[in-house]
């Protein structure tokens, strides 16, 4: 029988496991939806128990198209900055808050106040964000403090899966490193941070090899799920980590990052050593493969395509969208698009910043509309691009996503970049990262460079074309963020 691995992959939308056999071929695969919960503008939960049922459910179809093939080990990934927060006996004492819920901006400005926030940034790679997990802590001790007083464990969500599948809570450095609170040089909780916010370092469940071990299958999980009793769990990597492994990029591939267009845009560039922006305008967190990552966030890039079509054009199909966006011109005629629908991550940290169209007319068109939204998503990126170019400079791009399938909007990325992109032959996001780690966890592969073989080369590169009005068009997008502080609510 052949041997194969499984990657769990835990989303906002849903969990997605996938089979990959010793070759790196996929040979099982399914998805399983949970709601999302808003119970306030601006809060984003989830239940646990909900990612739970659909995990089981994942994992049991999985099993069941495997035909008895040899599963060797289970590899984790999932969305980052989320807080499960456990009582003494392991039981989930609130909703989990998720990664792009926004209540923290108090809880920030305490932590700030406690600890400077060049500090933080010299230690943690990052100022305090209020996506980020600590903030999420510090707010729960504020505003519900019933519940923090139960508050024995605080778990990551992708960990939090871990723990019920093994018993054992345990976390890994890409992921970790999205908290708030973890030394990149010692990849460890920083204990001065800690002391003082004035909270317990044992909150925190230790931290181990993003391809260690955590713990082993359950037997009653192996009856729910019909993997084998014992299963080896391994810890994985964060979801923007564990989508680079997938790709093969590593401190060993320093010069080549990727570009993921979903609903959210991310810019990801390995580097070497821990070095942080002084201004914090990227995040810096720890690799899966042990050295260290730059990542650039624009939180609507598709999410910002698709507001569109679902506001002004909802019987129009996306690839009549980008048709209309072809008949503009680079530069879109004069109209630019700020894509701060949801705030913003870099290079401005503004949960409360705000998008807008500059420079209508009655003279333009709806293609000019469309087209001024996919190159202000570009121009977004190419800001936060800007920013870590200065400290771990790429010269190619491996482009991922819905985003980057449209021609129009895979070549206009590039020439607003002024990157190759590079587009392979296979993407299987995190879930297939999480596989490999798996494999290199349990010893079917010495070294993820050994596993990154596997990889199939790529299919299609553009180089990037000089476009006069992009250049034109991005100077006169950059002021726009502070020109428009003064008109947002």
């Amino acid at each position: 029988m052949a041997d194969v691995v499984i990657g769990l992959d835990l989303g906002t939308g849903g969990v997605r496991a996938i089979a990959v056999n010793l070759q790196g071929q996929v040979v099982a695969q399914t998805t399983q939806s949970y709601p999302l919960l808003t119970p306030h503008p601006g809060w984003t939960e989830q239940h646990p128990s909900d990612w739970v049922d659909a995990t089981l459910k994942a994992l049991r179809t999985v099993a069941g198209q495997l035909g008895g093939q040899n599963v060797l080990a289970l590899g984790l990934s999932g969305q980052m900055h989320g807080m499960v927060p456990l009582d003494g006996a392991g039981q989930v004492i609130r909703p989990a808050i998720l990664w792009n819920d926004q209540r923290t901006g108090k809880a920030v400005e305490a932590i700030e106040a406690a600890v400077p926030r060049q500090e933080l940034i010299q230690r943690t790679g990052n100022p305090a964000i209020t996506g980020f997990q600590l903030p999420k802590l510090v707010w729960l001790r504020q505003e519900e403090p019933q519940a923090y007083d139960q508050v024995q464990q605080i778990l990551l969500p992708k960990d939090y899966l871990g723990y019920v599948l093994t018993g054992a809570a345990a976390t890994e450095p890409s992921d970790a490193s999205g908290i708030g609170c973890l030394n990149l040089a010692s990849r460890q909780w920083d204990k001065d941070i800690l002391s003082a916010l004035d909270l317990n370092p044992e909150l925190f469940p230790h931290v181990v090899a993003s391809t260690a071990i955590v713990g082993r299958l359950r037997p009653e999980m192996a009856d729910r799920t019909g993997l084998p009793d014992g299963l080896p769990v391994v810890a994985g990597g964060g979801d923007n980590a564990a989508a680079a492994i997938g790709l093969g990029i590593s401190e060993r591939s320093l010069g080549r990052g990727s570009l993921s267009i979903g609903t959210s845009g991310v810019v990801f560039a390995p580097c070497d050593r821990p070095t942080p922006d002084p201004e914090g305008r990227v995040h810096l967190f720890c690799h899966a493969d042990g050295g260290y990552h730059l990542l650039g966030v624009t939180l609507a890039a598709g999410g910002a395509l698709r507001w569109y079509r679902d506001t002004f054009a909802p019987n129009i199909g996306f690839a009549d969208l980008m048709a209309l966006a072809e008949k503009s011109e680079p530069g879109a005629r004069g109209v630019l698009f700020l894509p701060h629908l949801a705030g913003e991550r870099s290079p401005y940290l503004d949960p409360d910043t705000r998008g807008a169209w500059v420079n209508l007319s009655l003279a333009h068109t709806q293609g000019d509309l469309i087209r001024a939204v996919l190159e202000g998503v570009a121009f977004s990126l190419r800001a936060a691009l800007e920013v870590i170019q200065d400290i771990a400079p790429v010269n190619q791009l491996l482009a991922t996503g819905g985003g980057v399938r449209s021609p129009l909007w895979f070549h206009l990325l590039a020439d607003i970049l002024g990157t190759e992109l590079v587009a392979p032959k296979a993407e299987e996001g995190a879930a297939y990262g999480a596989a490999i780690l798996a494999m290199v966890g349990v010893g079917a592969y010495s070294t993820l460079e050994a596993a990154f073989d596997l990889l199939p080369e790529a299919i299609e590169a553009v180089q990037p074309q000089k476009q006069d009005a992009y250049e034109a068009a991005f100077e006169r997008y950059t002021p726009l963020y502070e020109v428009l502080k003064a008109v947002r609510n």
